[in-house]
């Protein structure tokens, strides 16, 4: 049965109505949430309380230390801003590349806490208390302050020194509330007004392109971009929230309350705004350095004026100094643009200013009124500074040079930004004592005081005025040679020691004769261990004397030792006769003594080396030239023998003469008009009708005969060959055309050189050519210019041309060993005069050989610079210290012995006599000297076509000492004077050793630190360090006891014996010889009683060979 269903009705009215009702209810509680979030929110951006509480929370986890050795956890600004580029923070891990690869290593580095690296992680700007002035700070090795850069230079050292009318007016032009006190945890990253307009201009901009769009940049953020924004500039919007974040957290390290960290922004924005930059100056930042450069106002007295109450006698000065700084505050916004560009427009924003100050009250009136009847005066142009004396500058700007190598920075104004101390080994007090005898020594005066005056010195009346004196000292310590003095007396740029390539005469006697030892080893080493009888039947080339004198001398030995062959070696015999003429260097040389005595004696290279007899040493030169000709080309037979390697030289010789010649012409004509050239060239051509006509016709091939008729007769003007007819001229003409005469003989018909003819002809048509382009196309004309040279009948001279290209590849060689021990230049003169200075030298460079011999053979880095701090007190820092790697042994034991007993022996009875007594030091006690004297006197010589010499002019005359003393201390003494004042003297080396004699008491601070190493090392008496009264050595001590005469005693029959028999006792090669002297003379008995001898007699084994 079908029955309806029956529906039952739904409550909608009800269901619907609750519905509503909660709707409702949760919209009324959002906007309850929104209404107690804009509430929160307005009460935070008021207050700050919430960032205030959490960022110095953060703050307090953000902090940096400092630990001995290299750090994991430093983070650097790799993508900085200027501030972290100019204070060298960006730079740091290139620098410590740098400076690991010369020696230095991390002593300390900063360890950040897991905070500070995350933010640094996530792209912040590291938070710490930033310095407003930084610099590189230069001082010597005892601590005291040797150069001090600030940058800026002027600042404000703290809030109460800003006049309030300055932070007043600041504040009201860039953020009004930046220091409300009422609001003690106001972050001062964010002006929430002027970000939102900024943010509501920048969205106008997208469509309305004229809208101006001013930032939302506080003082805080401002400090951020342009320290350390790359460029200093806003670029994105993710750049400017980073500024705002890093200013934020740095504004709470110090704790909740920022009041303290608000004013501090107040200093660090007047302290450090980018002002533009100025030519000659560099970039300006500060309002200080501002007002400085660009007004040329002081400092302190801008402030002072602004400081003082107003008043009607200094409301003028007061007008002035407050738009001066005004303008300054306001040109940050464009700075090069107001500054530089465009002051008008900088002077009427300015008065703009001045205006809305006096009506907000900022300013009185009547400060207004003077300050708008102010004009702004910007100067252009590089402040004049007070020039320092450069004697006193030279030391520090080595230093300076020194670094900016080390650290491969671009500029000394780069440098002297960096935030960095460096402690270098400059002794100052000592440093500046010299400084001032060695002024001194350039007045009559302080001449006498040093004993100057006198024989082979300064004559009565010779003005030392006109002398430049340098001195050098270095101590060996801990696997460096530091630089302990430098210094010059020369008030200019130019460094005597380091700057200059000077004849140093006889001191080139000490490279040449470490050559020769060296040379002597390397023969020991390849024929010693041999029989006798392979030795006889070795044929060495007849030029080759060296090989030849080793040969013979080891054939009759008994003693095959290196010592006993170097021994003997420096006996070697040479004539000083001056009557030779030495064909070297492509020439002809005659050379002359010092000592006019000395030209008829025979002397060994030990004697001559001690009274620095000239000859002696040039032929030693020449027999090591000839030695490494055969070590570099083989035996004389082979390149003089062969063809194939006859034609190799000649070619050599004729391509590098060829280039000289060509150099030489190049340089004459360069730049001249064609008629210039031509004129130039015949102005040296004999005016004979055949020499003139071949000149014009090579230069000028396709000239008209007119152009040919009018230059002869104008060239001929004035003699006898005037009246030559026109078929005269026609037939010369056409007689030396290029076509009749190749460019050699037009050259010997011209008497001109054919590559000069050649030349003039090719600027002629190529006036713009360079000379690398001229060398290009010159080359066949440069190998016909020699086609001559390669005829048989010329046997003679190609002999005299190869030997002088094998005698160049022999002078390479010398120059490398040379250069293997400091020589610091590329090459050396290519002549025998080489081995008496002809080479020229630099005194800080042999100081530097003779370091090599004070230090047994090692040479090792010569260091002004010790430590490096980088970034004090800030979470960069690092320290670093120079680490001694060791050196490298260049010289053999055996070779050092020989030389250091040279070298005493050129003191002890030779040029250096005047210290044969040594260095006195404190308690009475002495330090011995060794050492090498050398006269330099360059001169400019004119000989005639007959080789006859028709002038002589002295260039520069030097005197130097290059020495050491006892067991650490070296260094040079140098006299200098150059022309047209060097003609007025005649001194020797023996004034640079009195002047060093004269410098021993301010040496003696630095010297007594070497009194206790020298005193425990008694055998080093034989090399010059003996502590010779007063010292205690081996445990007895040495003063006017009768031993110490005894040891006086003993010492004066080593060199009586030495001058009987140089073979005997030549210092300390054969001590034991001179020991078996004195036990004859005075007694075995009082012999044993001397503490030095006891010590030899225990250790024997060190004195035999």
């Amino acid at each position: 049965m079908d029955r309806r269903l029956i529906q039952v009705p739904l409550r909608a009215p009800a269901t619907t109505s609750s519905v509503r009702r909660i709707r409702w209810l949760l919209l009324a509680g959002i906007l309850i949430v929104l209404v107690i979030a804009a509430l929160l929110l307005r009460t935070e951006i008021e207050t700050s309380r919430l960032q205030a509480r959490y960022l110095s929370e953060l703050g307090r986890e953000i902090h940096f230390t400092v630990a001995d050795g290299p750090s994991d956890t430093a983070r650097f600004p790799m993508a900085g801003g200027p501030y972290d580029r100019r204070l060298g923070y960006a730079s740091l891990p290139t620098f410590e590349r740098r400076l690991a690869d010369r020696g230095f290593s991390i002593t300390a580095q900063v360890r950040e806490s897991s905070e500070m690296t995350s933010m640094a992680d996530h792209g912040l700007f590291l938070p710490y208390e930033e310095k407003d002035q930084a610099g590189l700070q230069l001082f010597d090795a005892t601590g005291i302050p040797l150069y001090l850069a600030r940058y800026p230079e002027r600042i404000y050292n703290g809030f109460e020194a800003i006049p309030p009318v300055i932070v007043n007016a600041l504040l009201f032009i860039e953020d009004r509330n930046l220091l409300d006190a009422d609001q003690p945890n106001l972050n001062p990253a964010i002006n929430w007004r002027r970000l939102s307009r900024a943010l509501y201009d920048q969205g106008v901009r997208m469509f309305v392109r004229n809208q101006p769009s001013p930032g939302g940049s506080t003082l805080a953020t401002q400090i951020e971009k342009f320290r350390h924004s790359p460029g200093g500039r806003t670029a994105t919007p993710t750049e400017k929230l980073r500024q705002i974040a890093s200013a934020s957290v740095r504004a709470y390290l110090g704790g909740p309350e920022t009041l303290l960290a608000r004013r501090q922004i107040v200093v660090s924005y007047l302290n450090t705004v980018p002002l533009a930059a100025q030519p000659g100056v560099g970039e300006i930042a500060g309002i200080g350095d501002g007002l400085a450069i660009w007004y040329g106002r002081d400092f302190d007295d801008v402030n002072r004026l602004l400081s003082a109450p107003e008043h009607a006698d200094t409301l003028g000065a007061q007008a002035v100094a407050f738009k001066q700084l005004l303008s300054l505050i306001i040109a940050q916004r464009a700075p090069s643009y107001f500054l530089r560009r465009d002051n008008a427009a900088l002077e009427q924003l300015t008065d703009s200013y001045v205006r809305l100050l006096a009506t907000n009250g900022i300013i009185s009136t009547s400060l207004r009124d003077a300050t708008l009847m102010v004009h702004l005066d910007l100067k252009h142009a590089m402040p004049i500074h007070p020039e320092a004396s450069f004697v006193t500058r030279k030391a520090i700007n080595a230093l300076r040079t020194d670094l900016l190598n080390t650290l491969g920075v671009a500029s000394f104004y780069d440098l002297d930004r960096l935030d960095l101390s460096v402690h270098a080994t400059l002794d100052d007090p000592v440093q500046q004592a010299v400084s001032e005898r060695l002024a001194r020594a350039t007045t009559p005066e302080g001449a006498k005081a040093a004993g100057l005056y006198g024989f082979e010195m300064l004559r009565a009346k010779d003005d030392p005025s006109r002398i430049a004196f340098s001195f050098t000292l270095f101590e060996r310590s801990n696997g460096a040679n530091l630089v302990r003095v430098q210094t010059d007396s020369v008030n200019q740029p130019f460094d005597v020691n380091e700057g200059a390539r000077l004849n140093l005469g006889s001191t080139a006697k000490l490279r040449t004769l470490i050559t020769y030892l060296q040379i002597v080893s390397e023969l020991h080493a390849r024929y010693a261990p041999m029989s006798t009888e392979d030795l006889r039947h070795i044929r060495p080339d007849r030029q080759d004397v060296l090989t030849r004198w080793a040969l013979d001398y080891l054939s009759h030995t008994s003693d095959r030792s290196l010592r006993a062959m170097l021994n003997a070696a420096v006996e070697r015999k040479y004539s000083a006769s001056t009557g030779e003429t030495f064909f070297t260097g492509g020439g002809a040389q005659t050379f002359t003594n010092f000592d006019a005595t000395d030209n008829g004696s025979i002397l060994t290279v030990h004697r001559a080396f001690q009274h620095s007899v000239n000859l002696v040493f040039v032929r030693l030169m020449r027999d090591i030239v000839r030695y490494e000709m055969i070590q570099t080309a083989g035996p004389s037979s082979q390149w003089l023998g062969d063809p194939a390697v006859r034609g190799k030289y000649l070619m050599r010789f004729a391509e590098q003469e060829s280039r000289v010649y060509e150099h030489r012409f190049y340089a004459k004509y360069h730049g001249m008009t064609p008629d210039e050239a031509l004129a130039a060239l015949l102005r040296d051509v004999r005016k004979s009708p055949p020499k003139i006509a071949t000149v014009l016709r090579s230069v000028a091939p396709d000239a008209s005969e007119t152009w040919f008729d009018a230059q002869m007769r104008a060239a001929l003007k004035g003699t006898p060959a005037t009246w030559l007819t026109p078929e005269d001229l026609a037939k010369l003409y056409a007689k030396y055309g290029i076509d009749r005469f190749n460019l050699n003989d037009r050259g010997y018909i011209a008497s001109v050189h054919p590559l000069e003819l050649w030349t003039v002809n090719y600027l002629r048509d190529h006036p713009d050519a360079t000379e690398a382009d001229v060398q290009t196309a010159s080359r066949d004309a440069r190998v016909t210019a020699y086609s001559w040279l390669f005829k048989t009948r010329y046997h003679a001279t190609q002999d005299r041309r190869i030997r002088h290209m094998v005698e160049l590849q022999a002078y390479e060689e010398i120059g490398a060993s040379w250069r293997a021990l400091g020589y610091p230049f590329a090459a050396i003169t290519p002549s025998y005069a080489a081995a008496i200075g002809a080479s020229g030298d630099r005194p800080a460079a042999l100081a530097q050989l003779i370091g090599i011999v004070a230090g047994e053979g090692v040479a090792v880095p010569a260091r002004s610079l010790t430590t490096l701090e980088f970034a004090q007190n800030t979470p960069y820092e690092t320290h670093f210290a120079y680490a001694p790697a060791g050196g490298q042994a260049v010289l053999s034991p055996e070779i050092v012995e020989v030389v250091h007993g040279l070298l005493r022996d050129v003191v002890i009875g030779g040029t250096a006599k005047r210290l044969a007594d040594g260095v006195p030091i404190s308690n009475g006690r002495v330090l011995g000297v060794y050492g090498k004297t050398g006269t330099g006197d360059q001169r400019f010589n004119v000989f005639s076509r007959e080789h006859r010499l028709i002038e002589s002019r002295k260039v520069n005359r030097t005197a130097t000492f290059v020495f050491g003393i006892g067991n650490r201390f070296f260094g040079a003494l140098t006299a200098y004077v150059h022309a047209p004042y060097a003609a007025r003297y005649d001194f020797t080396s023996a004034m640079a050793v009195q002047l060093l004699k004269s410098l021993a008491p301010v040496l003696q601070p630095l010297l007594d630190t070497d009194a206790a190493q020298v005193s425990n090392r008694s055998l080093d008496g034989f090399r010059g360090n003996t502590v010779v009264a007063g010292a205690r050595v081996g445990g007895h001590k040495i003063g006017h006891s009768q031993p110490a005469k005894i040891n006086n005693k003993i010492n004066r029959l080593q060199i009586n014996e030495r001058h009987r028999h140089p073979d005997f006792c030549p210092s300390t090669r054969t001590q034991i010889k001179c020991i078996s002297v004195a036990r004859q003379k005075i007694g075995e008995k009082r012999l044993r009683t001397l503490p030095w001898i006891e010590y030899g007699f225990n250790s024997a084994s060190r004195f035999r060979s």
